[in-house]
């Protein structure tokens, strides 16, 4: 893909392989012990992942299951685009001051 282009310019098609040549790229920096560059393209995938998502299926107000991570939900303040500002919430329903942007495609289920 030409770097020149956003995600937001990219089809359908264009963004799986776009998110299959990052699975790769993570996978050889695994393999050779890289975990840093590993992390960097878990990131571009999950935000080429995110423009592949419908960003009106995520209400604000409302809390969802953090995929990446079981220990934590994600209450949503605002969706911005392909990201979903908000705070982390812990299995005790105790919610994180800091606020962060997170790649709507880390968002799973909504949580009751």
């Amino acid at each position: 893909m030409n770097n020149n282009y956003r995600y937001s310019d990219y089809s359908i098609e264009q963004l799986r392989q776009e998110i299959g040549r990052l699975k790769e790229k993570a996978q050889k920096a695994e393999q050779l012990g890289n975990i840093s560059e590993v992390a960097v393209n878990e990131r571009k995938m999950q935000v080429a992942l995110a423009y592949t998502i419908n960003p009106d299926d995520f209400t604000a107000n409302e809390t969802y299951e953090f995929t990446t991570d079981p220990g934590w939900n994600f209450k949503v303040d605002y969706i911005n685009g392909v990201f979903a500002w908000g705070h982390r919430v812990n299995l005790l329903g105790e919610i994180l001051e800091k606020q962060e942007a997170i790649p709507i495609s880390l968002l799973g289920k909504r949580v009751e």
